[in-house]
């Protein structure tokens, strides 16, 4: 059993590592959605849909500031095996200097969106 969510994000991390600055990822419309909140957040420049070798793929471009990556970690907390909710009230305790993502029923939002919104949901990961 594959976690399409878990294996995206650490593709991220070791990327970002090996200063690699573009990749091709399978394509997912969650893992699309996830890609747009982390551009908003400041962690990749951009991502886009393309076919490669007949088969559709995610291009990913990381984001780097002087020649380092702005994505450093990343933390997963919900896994298939146990999967992680929190309500609007418990995310500004569990987020600190990073930031959460979560998948609630408004779609993927950061944890200061979801606070603003006043929703909870699936605590996917924390990135910093």
């Amino acid at each position: 059993m594959n976690y399409t969510i878990g294996d995206f994000v650490i593709q991220l991390k070791n990327a970002s590592r090996a200063r690699i600055h573009e990749l091709y990822v399978p394509f997912s419309k969650t893992k699309k959605s996830i890609g747009k909140v982390l551009i908003k957040e400041g962690f990749l420049e951009e991502i886009k849909e393309e076919e490669v070798q007949g088969k559709k793929a995610l291009y990913v471009k990381l984001r780097f500031h002087s020649r380092r990556p702005t994505l450093t970690d990343v933390t997963i907390v919900s896994k298939p095996s146990l999967r992680v909710y929190i309500g609007s009230d418990e995310i500004a305790k569990t987020q600190g200097s990073t930031t959460a993502v979560l998948s609630t029923n408004m779609g993927i939002l950061t944890g200061k969106q979801a606070i603003k919104n006043k929703v909870g949901g699936e605590l996917l990961f924390k990135i910093w």
